[in-house]
């Protein structure tokens, strides 16, 4: 007995729902994207550097600010575990520059810590600091520890460039020459080591500012005080909407 075999002919056009049942590629956001980067450089949290600059009362030790500096740094600790704070403290005779590595958080307790004392305090040794950039999300960190220099020897330049140039002019070259400083120390500096300490007029005294651009940028009012940024960091974001403009007022049933 034969058995005859009928094949049925396949439809080859595709069904409408086949699109519908068809794998879809996953989509991502910024935030994952953001979130897979921090998980992929094992970092509990986003590293952010800011540039300061103040003034210093007369006569002020540069032990007094690096010890004031080190027991804010051990409080922050206590409550943001594993958040460590890496930077550069110069000490100039009548003031200071300073760069701070850390989270966000880290850093808005510095700065509400500097204008406590300086509103409790009749006389604190450090002030009208201003913020002059904050870099946020930097890939590393420029700084494996904090560090603290006095400079003490002057820092011989031919012409006050405040005077001839713009304040543009003046922050860029101020940011080129920091940049370059930390890269520097970067090379030379190892880890849990002390650092170039008081020396650094001697190891690079070509990258080292001259004080006359930290007190004109402590007196220019383009930039922001710590007062006013932590008014705005603690600001809370109200977006309106357009129904909430238009009148008559939208009715709900």
């Amino acid at each position: 007995m034969s058995v005859s075999v009928h094949t049925r002919k396949t439809n080859k056009k595709n069904s409408p729902l086949e699109p519908l049942l068809m794998p879809q590629v996953p989509r991502s956001n910024y935030l994952h994207l953001q979130e897979e980067k921090q998980r992929l450089q094992l970092r509990k949290f986003l590293l952010h550097r800011i540039f300061l600059v103040a003034k210093i009362t007369a006569n002020t030790e540069k032990k007094d600010i690096a010890e004031y500096y080190e027991q804010v740094f051990q409080s922050i600790l206590k409550r943001h575990l594993g958040e460590a704070v890496t930077g550069l403290l110069l000490v100039y005779p009548t003031s200071i520059l300073h760069i701070l590595e850390s989270s966000s958080g880290s850093l808005y307790q510095i700065l509400l810590d500097y204008l406590n004392h300086e509103k409790d305090e009749a006389e604190f040794f450090i002030q009208g600091m201003k913020i002059i950039v904050m870099s946020h999300n930097i890939p590393t960190r420029l700084f494996m520890q904090w560090q603290v220099s006095a400079i003490k020897a002057p820092v011989m330049h031919l012409d006050d460039v405040t005077q001839s140039q713009s304040l543009e002019e003046v922050i860029t070259e101020f940011l080129i020459q920091t940049h370059k400083l930390a890269l520097h120390l970067f090379k030379i500096v190892k880890v849990g080591a002390k650092g170039p300490g008081n020396n650094l007029h001697k190891i690079a005294p070509e990258l080292l500012l001259p004080e006359q651009i930290i007190k004109y940028l402590c007196n220019s009012e383009e930039f922001m005080d710590p007062e006013t940024f932590i008014n705005i960091y603690n600001k809370p974001v109200h977006v309106t909407l357009d129904s909430e403009v238009v009148w008559p007022a939208p009715s709900r049933f």
